[in-house]
């Protein structure tokens, strides 16, 4: 019997090839906490108390009188960033045996670089659920930055719930800088863009019925400070090894409003709800293995270096239980 491959061997099913994966513009984490560059794998940050810049002193002075004096603190803070990385051993008997299907011309599949593309499909698929917990965690967030909705109140009741109301709350409630992100998942997405509240202030639909686009979306809270609707569409196997696959989304049922700076610098200071240090870039490389099967083989390995950090919990506010 012929050794069993990862990939097929019959030039009559070459011809096509469909797989099922997370498209890159699926995943929204690098968005929701942009990736900023930090000079070594441990770094650090200066974050300043609200009452120094809000607590405005006497500044009147007398003829003789002294000058008020101030002074500006800073509380250092530390991190480090963590190493992710998957690996994939491939024979070199699979390696040959494509190598001689593409000189047939009976396909054209390159072991060693299917290895690299699944493999950083599941380390960016580790980072987008890593970011879709951080960002849906309640802790992340002051006290009075959080709401949860439920009944009547919960998008899905069209009779009842003010999305309008709620979402404008939400930009409100956020400390100084109101949030010019918000992200949710496909599943709220659907039910929200059919409201009718938000049909009727964009279409004029007397009727309530119809959709409406993620950029209709956006003009109509642009007044509040948004400027960008992010939609998490990615899925994940939640079933164990060797169970019958589970298939969830990633993001959850709440709504993530942030105040998000991509320029934000660690060593430069700035203002935003979170980010992920990165130090360097993603590294891929390959090597012989001469365990992996009888005739050895190649392992091929990707990783990154980052940790996701929220730094300003009171430029978010998070909207919990959205729809049921």
């Amino acid at each position: 019997m012929a050794p069993r491959r990862p990939f097929p061997v019959d030039p009559v099913i070459t011809a096509l090839a469909i797989g099922y994966r997370n498209q890159a513009q699926d995943l929204i984490a690098d968005l929701v906490m942009p990736r900023i560059p930090v000079l070594g794998e441990r770094f650090k940050w200066t974050e300043y108390p609200i009452a120094d810049r809000f607590s405005v002193p006497d500044t009147r002075v007398g003829r003789r009188g002294k000058v008020e004096r101030v002074e500006f603190s800073g509380v250092e803070r530390s991190g480090a960033v963590e190493d992710y990385g998957l690996e994939d051993a491939i024979p070199i008997s699979d390696i040959d045996e494509a190598e001689n299907q593409r000189n047939r011309g009976l396909g054209n599949i390159d072991p060693e670089a299917i290895a690299a593309e699944g493999l950083t499909d599941l380390i960016l698929l580790d980072r987008e659920i890593r970011v879709a917990a951080v960002a849906q965690n309640p802790a992340n967030y002051a006290a009075n930055k959080r709401r949860v909705l439920s009944g009547g109140d919960q998008f899905s009741d069209y009779v009842n719930s003010d999305p309008i109301g709620v979402i404008k709350a939400c930009c409100q409630g956020t400390l100084i800088m109101r949030p010019n992100t918000i992200s949710l998942s496909r599943d709220t997405w659907t039910v929200l863009s059919s409201h009718p509240h938000l049909v009727n202030a964009i279409k004029g639909n007397v009727t309530g019925r119809g959709i409406i686009s993620p950029e209709d979306f956006v003009r109509l809270f642009s007044g509040e400070g948004i400027k960008r609707l992010l939609i998490g569409e990615s899925f994940v196997n939640t079933a164990r090894r060797g169970q019958t696959e589970v298939i969830s989304r990633v993001w959850g049922k709440s709504i993530q409003f942030h105040y998000t700076n991509p320029q934000v610098r660690p060593e430069q200071g700035g203002m935003t709800w979170g980010f992920t240090a990165q130090y360097g870039t993603r590294i891929g490389g390959k090597w012989p293995d001469k365990d992996v099967g009888l005739e050895g083989g190649v392992v091929v390995r990707i990783g990154e270096r980052v940790t996701e950090q929220v730094v300003a919990k009171d430029v978010g506010y998070l909207l919990q239980n959205v729809v049921p």
